[in-house]
Formats: structure tokens, sequence, C-alpha cells
């Protein structure tokens, strides 16, 4: 273990083995850093956070103080990041409230750049990637593998499928379902994630049927309802089809995010 002397760590962090902890770093009590974590310097982590091994956390990165939510007491809330995660510069994470769910939560191998927030409540699946100034608002939940481009958003209790794609300053205010791609402001659906399925290496067959899916599921005859209905018929064997119709069966806080038609 290293630590800086210019850093501050409380003698009752929890600190593993193999952990950095660069200048100026400033880790509270109630901080616990597992196996290989790095801390490059400037790092200020407050509250009941527990960041998971192997993770790399650049200056300036801020975990742990109290969440931006009126409506929190002050009572006892937290964070935990998964394993692996990188922080790059200026990125900030809030815990839960306690008038809500209590933890914010990553999962692991995540990606966040330069000026990234993530609010209270939220939680994110693996191999999550923000580019720079994402804004993720409260209670939101993001899949796995989402991508989301620089400085776009996400607004409170939406929802982000697997392997989602959110373009560039989009502003997310509706239900992305998985594999899908989203643009604009306001966001509206642009299709599927078509190069993010092939990088991760889907079967041509899946992406075929994905997209005969996406067809039927948008298209202009019947009601929505009619369609999801057929969706769910038709492709009841389909496991990647099955998430996306799962996941509109599911909304709740939020409308699902639809084409730019508006059908």
């Amino acid at each position: 273990m290293t630590i800086h002397p210019t850093a501050v760590v409380d003698p009752k962090a929890q600190l593993g083995t193999n952990v950095k902890i660069g200048p100026m770093c400033v880790i509270g009590p109630d901080a616990q850093l597992n196996d290989d974590v790095t801390l490059i310097s400037h790092v200020s982590i407050s509250g009941h956070t527990n960041v998971g091994e192997g993770s790399t956390l650049y200056p300036f990165v801020s975990l742990g103080h109290p969440p931006q939510d009126f409506k929190h007491k002050g009572g006892r809330v937290s964070i935990k990041l998964g394993k692996h995660n990188t922080l790059r510069e200026n990125v900030t994470v809030h815990p839960g409230t306690d008038v809500g769910r209590p933890e914010t939560v990553t999962g692991d191998n995540c990606y966040f750049m330069v000026g990234s927030h993530v609010a209270h409540e939220a939680r994110l699946g693996n191999h999550v990637t923000f580019s720079n100034y994402v804004q993720i608002g409260g209670c939101v939940t993001i899949g796995n593998s989402v991508i989301m481009g620089g400085l776009s958003a996400a607004h409170q209790f939406t929802r982000i499928g697997d392997h989602a794609f959110v373009g560039a300053m989009a502003l997310v205010t509706t239900d992305v379902i998985p594999y899908g791609s989203v643009i604009g402001n306001h966001a509206h659906l642009a299709g599927l994630n078509i190069v993010g399925l092939k990088r991760r290496h889907f079967p041509r067959e899946t992406i075929s049927d994905l997209r005969s899916a996406y067809r039927l599921l948008f298209a202009e005859e019947g009601t929505f309802k009619e369609r999801l209905a057929d969706c769910s018929r038709l492709y009841a064997d389909h496991t990647q089809v099955m998430e996306i119709v799962r996941f509109i069966e599911t909304q709740d806080k939020r409308s699902i995010c639809m084409p730019h038609t508006g059908r």
C-alpha cells in the first residue's frame, strides 16, 4: 500500500492490499477501497462509499457527498462501485437517499469520461461507457454495455436497456429499448444499435431477427399494444427480442422512446 504524505486518510477507512493513494486525496472514515484501487491525485471520497477492486480514479473525482435531492434528510446512504471501473477527471457520483433507494450502484468494467455525473439512486450495469460530460439524473437505470455520447443526459426515472446507444447531446426523457439507438433533443429512436451488436459479435441471424422484430414493433399498422402482442407471439423463443418485449411491458415511470414520427 502506498499513501502520499499529502493525502488525508481517516484511520477508520478500510483499505485493501496494493491500494495507491496519490497527492492531496481526502478519504473519509466510512470509505472502503478494495484491493488494487488507485487514486491518482486530488480525489475526495466521503460517506459510505465502496470502491471495487482494480478501479482507477483520476484527479478531482468526487464520491459520496450528499445527494442533490431536497427531500433527503441526512440519513445513512451509500455508493457501491463495481470492479475495474475507470473514473476520469471531475467525475461525480452521489449516493442514494433516505426517502428512496439508499444506494447508488454501478457494475464492473465501466468507463466514465471527464465531467460525467451519476446522480442519487442510479443503477448501472456492467461495461457502461459515458463520454465527456454525460449527466445521469436521479433514479435512472442503465443496462449492460450501454454507450452514451458526449454531453448527453438521461432524465430522472428513465431506463436505458442493454446494448443501447445514446448519441452525443441527446436528451433522454423516455425509456430506451434494449439494443436501441437514440439521437436528438428530445431523444427519439433512430433504429437499432447495429454497430454495437456487430462489435460485440452478435450472430448475423440474431441481428436479422432483431431488425425484423423492430420493423414489426414500430410499423404503421395497428396499435402499439397489438404490435407488441404480435412480436411476443412470433418471437417467443428469441432471447434478445423478448428482452425488448419484457422491457416495454415493465414500463413504469416513463413512456417508451419512439421513432421521430411519434408513432
